[in-house]
């Protein structure tokens, strides 16, 4: 097989109960059963968080699976008058808005509850949408905002109740229509910052390298070649520091995440980074990346220089670690210590390759970051 050399950037992407009567008393059972496409560990999960019993699960699904049908048929038969529709507190009753007094009786037809309401779930969203276009200026003393069909109305979350009905009359909209709900809720993005997991750059995809801070910024260290797509990146980041070709690393601000001293290993179970000390020549090593995950070998030759297409990088170690496409960026590890971020190489983890990587502790160096280890 003609071997190649390239760097790893990844190619484009194409493109993510209580109850005890049913809601349609006709079409159910005496005992409900498990569905075959309900996974018991659905079930076991549950049990455990609504505090519910085996069978009250069962019973639970049962209801929801004929109320989304209900729901479904009642949205299309409505029509205009549909309000939006909602579950009891034990999903044993599927209540349904209609802003026509005509229309209930087909509803209970249905084993629904009916509900007159005085907007339309078309009118709430039209209501949503002119509040999402307020000025962002506007919208910084808001947490959030959502149609609650419970209330027939919009619900604007804000610290301060002058916040939300600032956001209110920034908007334009009907004020009879938003209700403004004061709370101290911060909404953040969950995401673990883990070597080896992805990430995406325009259409293209790379690895993490370490998680690492920058004082209290959390944040990546990753290759330099995968900035040259765009400026940002999902999940969100934003590359505050690069260097390619000459250097090939880069360094990832990513507020509201979480770093980890973790690196993903061999099965996805994660290795915990202890620190940075370089390993010598002939030494065993590992890489993790997210086309191709885990694979090992041992450090070839250190200080190496790499001619690409884009241009020559030193300062590379060399190893004899197969990777592919979209592993750039990735974390290589000796043991429990941070070694450097996969730049590029030949070859690929069939038939076997020759992968070169940037040392980590000159990242660190040149951008003032920290290692974040366990």
């Amino acid at each position: 097989m003609r071997s190649k050399r390239w760097p790893l950037l990844g190619a484009t992407i194409v493109a993510a109960c209580l109850a005890t009567t049913p809601l349609t008393p006709a079409a159910a059972s005496p005992t409900p059963v498990p569905s075959d496409s309900t996974p018991p560990s659905v079930i076991d999960s549950l049990e455990r968080d609504l505090g519910l019993s085996e069978q009250q699960v069962i019973t639970r699904l049962a209801n929801e699976q004929r109320a989304a049908a209900t729901e479904a048929a009642l949205t299309s038969s409505l029509g205009t008058a549909f309000g939006g529709a909602w579950l009891n507190g034990d999903a044993s009753k599927l209540l349904v808005a209609t802003t026509d007094p005509a229309t209930t009786a087909a509803i209970e037809a249905k084993g629904a509850q009916p509900v007159l309401v005085s907007r339309t779930l078309a009118q709430l969203t039209a209501v949503k949408d002119q509040i999402d276009r307020a000025s962002d200026q506007a919208k910084a003393g808001a947490s959030l905002w959502y149609i609650d069909v419970t209330t027939n109305s919009v619900v604007i979350v804000a610290g301060q109740q002058a916040a939300g009905d600032a956001l209110a009359a920034a908007s334009g909209v009907d004020r009879n229509a938003v209700r403004v709900t004061v709370s101290s809720e911060q909404p953040q993005t969950f995401i673990n910052i883990i070597g080896g997991a992805p990430y995406y750059i325009g259409s293209s995809r790379c690895s993490v390298g370490f998680a690492i801070t920058r004082g209290t910024t959390p944040g990546f260290v990753s290759a330099g070649h995968c900035r040259v797509a765009a400026n940002t990146t999902n999940p969100t980041g934003t590359f505050q520091g690069y260097s390619f070709p000459g250097n090939d690393y880069s360094w990832v601000a990513a507020p509201g995440n979480t770093a980890t001293p973790y690196v993903r290993g061999s099965g996805g179970a994660n290795v915990t980074v202890r620190g940075s000390t370089a390993a010598g020549v002939g030494s065993s090593i590992c890489r993790s990346g997210s086309t191709t995950g885990w694979h090992c070998g041992t450090v070839q030759q250190l200080n190496a220089t790499v001619r690409y297409a884009q241009g020559t990088v030193t300062g590379l170690t060399r190893t004899n670690v197969c990777a592919e496409p979209g592993d750039s960026g990735g974390p290589f590890i000796s043991g429990s210590q941070a070694q450097g971020v996969t730049s590029g190489g030949s070859g690929n983890c069939s038939s076997g390759g020759t992968t070169y990587f940037q040392p980590v502790n000159e990242i660190l160096s040149t951008y003032g970051l920290t290692l974040r280890t366990g």
